[in-house]
């Protein structure tokens, strides 16, 4: 049986980059600033400040922004891309 992949630990590294550590030993560090920059959203738009930015919260084994205004799918982090 597949088990399930959740975030056990997310570190703020520098500028929009973040280090994952997943329940099944394997860790990688995303830059989120393409996306975050690129994005023309409002709500989006708004974590190119990074004190925003850094204040995340995992819940439920996913990392989430401001009660999940801005939350990622935990595979495409696992794979280490955006």
């Amino acid at each position: 049986m597949m088990k399930t992949i959740n975030i056990e630990e997310a570190d703020y590294i520098s500028d929009y980059k973040i280090h994952f550590k997943f329940n099944d030993g394997k860790e990688n560090t995303v830059d989120f600033k393409p996306f975050i920059l690129s994005s023309s959203h409002p709500d989006i738009q708004k974590y190119k400040n990074k004190q925003l930015f850094e204040n995340f919260n995992l819940e439920y084994g996913e990392i989430e922004w401001n009660d999940y205004e801005l939350a990622f799918p935990i595979f495409d982090l696992y794979q280490g891309h955006i």
